[in-house]
């Protein structure tokens, strides 16, 4: 009776377990987590969703998680990404934002307060899409060193223009001048 009562307790207490991760497999989506002095066998993690639509986000070695065992066996356990540390403290405070901060320093934020969407120090951003890509607002802004538009272009509405030359197959627009011009209703000819 005794040893029953040790093994309900020992399941029980196996149920839910904190643990940190030792190990990760990315290839066979599995991972090892450490629990006081025991270590589990290669695991799946939890994720947001695995179905038509499908969510990546390994989780890192070191990170802490919570281990769900299926009849308090931690062989059958899952382990479910993350608790906070001193090791990977939050990455921001706000009361209703959303922040996700990469290894590399790749910051991605949302603050309801400010209305803003602030992604910071990263390489490049790349968005492919088949039918259109739609920006709609009061005001747009480009701080660039270079900006290239490759394909057709149309502009509706005024253009100003200062700070540099305008260019258009070859011809400064703003500084060049044009051949066979006389008074009166005549055309001039073509820009030089």
């Amino acid at each position: 009776m005794n040893t029953q009562l040790t093994e309900i307790m020992r399941l029980i207490t196996n149920l839910i377990r904190t643990g940190t991760v030792s190990e990760v497999d990315p290839v066979n989506w599995l991972c090892r987590v450490k629990t006081g002095d025991l270590e589990t066998n290669w695991i799946n993690w939890l994720t947001l969703r695995a179905g038509g639509t499908r969510t990546w986000w390994k989780p890192t070695v070191g990170e802490q998680v919570v281990l769900l065992s299926l009849g308090g066996n931690l062989e059958t356990a899952f382990a479910l990404p993350a608790i906070y540390s001193e090791v990977f403290p939050p990455p921001d405070y706000s009361d209703d934002g959303t922040t996700t901060v990469f290894k590399d320093g790749g910051w991605f934020q949302y603050e309801p307060e400010t209305g803003q969407l602030l992604i910071k120090n990263i390489k490049s951003v790349r968005i492919e899409a088949a039918d259109g890509i739609q920006l709609i607002t009061d005001a747009l802004w480009i701080e660039a060193s270079q900006t290239r538009i490759n394909g057709d272009t149309t502009m509706n509405g005024d253009v100003t223009h200062g700070g540099g030359s305008m260019s258009s197959n070859g011809v400064i627009a703003d500084k060049h001048s044009h051949d066979g011009v006389k008074k009166g209703t005549d055309t001039s000819g073509g820009p030089q």
